[in-house]
């Protein structure tokens, strides 16, 4: 088919690149001239895992191409996907972007005798489909819906795995206005991927995209919870108790004797919390929408109080150990808000970097990709050195907080620590080392749901 996407973002671009490596014509749109020349020289203007070699085959291929021209690609294909930002914005999403490009398209379709089908596929609260976006595609082309097409297709995409989770989807949501639009649109999809094509309305999609995400960082929060309870009592250690909970048969049942353990498994451990451009926001938005509609939603509001409290979990146990943060040296271990992105939108690193320097603690940051969005949120703070070299980060700290599990981190000799830093503490966040294994270096070791003093 031939495909337009609108918004170049991890989920727009991510989604290009794939659909065009499976056969598709694929045109991208966006606003900014950079970006386009960019794409068009196979560089992905964000990083996510395997996404440029994949871009570069497209793009050389000619199966992928960009472009600021909306009127160009809506003419030149057959489906249009809105893929672009939902920010959350005082107590709500913002669609402003959403409206914007549904009025673009509407434009253009106002003038195509051609049978147009138009998906959102940004997250979006229940109703703005067919409601919303319906209005301003009808206003801006002249046409009802029904002449031309309208589906909602949530996406399910972890970044730092976006390209594998596409390309081998667990399922497909259409959520059709009417069956010649569902009819239509499944052609993306049906014969590319091994995946079960579930079709219901776009409400229903809408309301899929927001129970997934609110379940994963329910489970993040449950488990903090029980970190922090573990910490209060002293002389438990929370990953073992979620270890445990995490074999009970109805998660991680036995085949043939074999353990099987769901990727679900990975949300019910200690951690710093969640963060990102999903989560949070997502989270925040059902919540404020739910309410609007007559209902407050206690567990997932439980949800959010409870991540917001980790930078602060993070930096109690900071101040506990070394007792005055002042002038100390502290080396923070990541900074993208997980391993394989360079996003450090909602990271928790970066709100315990901003903690740090209300403290005047002296701070060293080490992230393999993410520097360069790091210092743009802390406004390049001359407190605050970055790096890209993990021993230059140690050198001389008073203690290092591993923040992002990456794997380049977590593989750090212990014995590294114990040679650069000047008195070697470790607070793992992320729960990725071993206590013993640190202690037999002479390494003090300190993670989240263990160690309470």
């Amino acid at each position: 088919m031939r495909i337009s996407i609108i918004g170049t973002g991890y989920v727009g671009l991510v989604s290009g690149v794939c659909l065009a490596s499976k056969g598709h014509d694929v045109i991208c749109v966006d606003k900014l001239d950079s970006i386009v020349a960019k794409i068009n020289k196979g560089e992905p203007p964000i990083y996510e895992e395997g996404l440029e070699p994949l871009l570069k085959e497209t793009v050389t291929g000619k199966k992928l191409i960009a472009t600021m021209d909306m009127a160009y690609a809506v003419s030149n294909s057959e489906v249009s996907i809105i893929a672009v930002g939902t920010p959350y914005v005082g107590d709500s999403i913002d669609l402003t972007y959403i409206k914007e490009a549904a009025a673009e398209i509407g434009a253009v379709l106002r003038n195509k005798k051609e049978y147009h089908v138009v998906c959102v596929k940004s997250t979006v609260v229940p109703t703005t489909t067919d409601s919303i976006v319906r209005k301003v595609l009808e206003q801006s082309s002249g046409k009802k819906a029904g002449e031309f097409g309208l589906v909602m297709n949530p996406e399910f995409l972890k970044e730092g795995e976006a390209l594998e989770d596409f390309l081998k989807p667990d399922r497909i949501v259409i959520g059709a206005f009417d069956e010649k639009s569902f009819e239509t649109f499944k052609k993306v999809y049906e014969n590319c991927f091994d995946a079960p094509i579930i079709k219901v309305n776009p409400r229903t999609a809408e309301m899929i995209k927001y129970a997934s995400n609110s379940l994963l960082a329910t489970l993040i929060s449950f488990s903090n919870e029980i970190a922090a309870i573990s910490e209060e009592v002293g002389n438990i250690d929370s990953a073992e108790v979620l270890e445990c909970v995490n074999l009970d048969k109805r998660i991680s049942p036995r085949i043939n004797r074999n353990l099987i353990k769901p990727g679900i498994t990975r949300y019910i451990k200690s951690s710093r919390g969640f963060g990102g451009s999903c989560f949070p926001k997502d989270v925040k938005a059902i919540i404020a929408f739910s309410e609007d509609c007559g209902y407050t939603p206690k567990i997932l509001k439980s949800a959010i109080e409870v991540n917001e409290l980790q930078a602060m979990r993070m930096l109690g146990i900071l101040k506990r150990e070394l007792l005055e943060l002042k002038d100390k040296n502290i080396a923070v271990l990541g900074l993208a808000f997980k391993a394989n992105t360079d996003d450090v939108r909602e990271s928790q690193s970066i709100k315990l970097v901003k903690e740090l320097i209300r403290e005047h603690a002296r701070i060293k940051c080490h992230d393999p990709i993410a520097i360069e969005n790091a210092k743009k949120e802390l406004q390049n703070n001359p407190a605050v050195l970055m790096t890209d070299n993990y021993e230059e980060a140690l050198k001389g700290a008073d203690a290092a907080v591993i923040m992002t599990d990456w794997q380049s981190i977590v593989n750090i000799p212990l014995n590294r620590y114990a040679e650069l830093m000047k008195n070697p503490l470790i607070v793992d966040g992320c729960r990725v080392l071993s206590k013993l294994d640190a202690e037999s270096y002479g390494v003090r070791y300190v993670g989240i749901g263990l160690n309470k003093k």
